[in-house]
């Protein structure tokens, strides 16, 4: 296991130590002791980015079955049950295999081993960088049903406009949970993590921070009223000021760790993922979510099919199965992630669908911003991000 405290290569994101049941995966030694590279191709008709499509050419004749999908998914977005019904509904078998970060999943599929992929579930800012890096089919609307059921802002994506390359599967928030009985005081933006006079966290570590470079400096930009996504050299060299100002009372920086800690109170606020505040907040009632007022990064998680995916059926079949209404509904209340279904937010209970942690007032995202591609500014954060993890 990686070391929260020390600088990262490839930076855990959310949902980073959750497992998936083993029945329900395929390993990564598996899959990559296949054969698949992606210089093994043949050429079509088809063209994407002024390139020729590629078309995977498997050696292993099990793997051209249109009956088994291989997909590339988060850790913990889809279990036994949903796989069973899959099955049962269209005869396909469904291997999953699972990855932590978009850098992890785009490393594979870059050097072959992802070959074996008919979907992956990058997030918006990763379908942006594959769509420039020709790594993801455009999509045959005439092969899907049930993209008019997304909430309108979904069906038209900054990321990717008029979901060319990707159906929107869930959303979420970064904001900070926190333990509403031990601070009196309520947070209501970033700055309480500087401003708070409170002994228990101005003397104490009781702190975490994301351990992602693009989430942690976007909170000091936005504190300082600037862009999540700053290219401004200046601007982010005085977010890196500020947060190391912050650092002293730092517990740790960790995507996952925070959580029984919370749980056992010897953390008193965490910056964290809706996702996970919604679920771990049901198994304390002093645990509360907020969103901070000055605004924070709206994500989302994507299905999308590869450049070299070898069952395109399948994977139709999948991105059609996951809009249905009903399953889409069951993946927010069981996974407690927020659907940008409207016909499944329609089915929730009450109690879900008021959930405020999953779907915030539209007041309160308004200030918020989808993290996006920044170019050669990446190595400007790490420089930063590597300086605020050492000092």
């Amino acid at each position: 296991m990686t070391n929260d405290h020390q600088p990262l290569l490839i930076r855990p994101t959310r949902r980073q130590f959750l497992k998936l049941a083993a029945s329900t995966t395929l390993s990564s030694t598996l899959l990559s002791g296949c054969g698949w590279t992606l210089a093994e191709v043949q050429e079509s008709s088809e063209t994407a980015c002024g390139r020729t499509v590629a078309d995977v050419k498997p050696k292993t004749k099990v793997q051209e079955s249109s009956k088994v999908l291989y997909i590339y998914t988060w850790a913990n977005y889809t279990d036994r049950d949903l796989l069973d019904r899959f099955r049962a509904e269209t005869g396909i078998k469904v291997v999953a295999d699972v990855f932590d970060s978009n850098e992890v999943m785009l490393a594979r599929l870059q050097a072959g081993g992802g070959s074996a992929y008919s979907i992956i579930y990058p997030s918006d800012y990763m379908v942006q960088k594959m769509v420039d890096l020709c790594l993801l089919r455009e999509l045959d609307h005439s092969q899907l049903a049930g993209l008019q059921g997304l909430i309108p802002q979904f069906q038209n994506p900054g990321y990717d406009g008029g979901n060319r390359h990707s159906v929107p599967l869930s959303w979420g928030t970064t904001g900070l949970i926190y333990n509403s009985q031990k601070l009196k005081e309520a947070p209501q933006d970033w700055s309480y993590l500087w401003e708070s006079q409170q002994p228990q966290l101005s003397e104490l570590k009781r702190i975490t921070l994301l351990n992602d470079v693009r989430e942690v400096m976007g909170t000091g930009l936005k504190m300082l009223g600037y862009s999540y996504n700053s290219t401004n050299q200046k601007q982010v060299q005085q977010a890196y000021e500020k947060l190391a100002q912050l650092k002293p009372r730092v517990a740790s920086f960790t995507s996952d760790a925070w959580r029984p800690q919370m749980l056992s109170g010897d953390l008193l606020i965490a910056m964290c993922f809706s996702s996970d505040a919604s679920e771990i907040m049901e198994e304390n009632e002093n645990l509360q979510y907020v969103l901070p007022k000055s605004g924070s990064s709206l994500w989302t998680d994507t299905l999308a099919i590869p450049i070299t995916a070898p069952n395109i059926e399948g994977a139709y079949a999948w991105i059609n199965f996951m809009l249905q209404p009903d399953v889409a509904a069951q993946i927010c209340e069981r996974l407690s992630f927020a659907t940008p279904n409207q016909l499944a937010i329609n089915q929730l209970p009450e109690k879900v669908r008021n959930n405020q942690s999953l779907f915030p007032p539209d007041s309160s995202l308004k200030l918020c911003e989808s993290i996006a591609p920044i170019g050669k500014m990446e190595e400007i954060y790490d420089e930063y991000w590597t300086k605020l993890l050492i000092i």
